[in-house]
């Protein structure tokens, strides 16, 4: 009688390391809930971005005035016929700041 209990209390004890430190264990329960955690955050990140592309896609696609927008201050494109002035700021002031 005295074997089967040192059996049992010695199954416990190994089941007890399995459960904590074994493979599928607590231990990689919690490094996997972290892992899908942060892979959450990621996922909501990018569909931020990319409902922000789409709707920069549809904004291009149906609005003239858009394209026109990003020509100018992107590309640094100007009508023909207009006349494109550049304002610097002095050297003084660059020496203020």
């Amino acid at each position: 009688m005295r074997l089967f209990q040192l059996g049992l209390v010695a199954l416990f004890f190994y089941l007890q390391y399995l459960l904590w430190f074994g493979h599928n264990g607590i231990e990689d329960y919690t490094r996997l809930r972290k892992a899908v955690a942060s892979h959450e955050l990621t996922n909501q990140q990018l569909s931020k971005r990319n409902k922000l592309l789409e709707a920069d896609i549809q904004d291009l696609k149906l609005d003239l005035e858009g394209v026109e927008e990003r020509a100018r201050h992107e590309l640094g494109m100007i009508k023909p016929g207009e006349v494109f002035y550049r304002v610097l700021p002095s050297k003084q002031s660059l020496r203020k700041e």
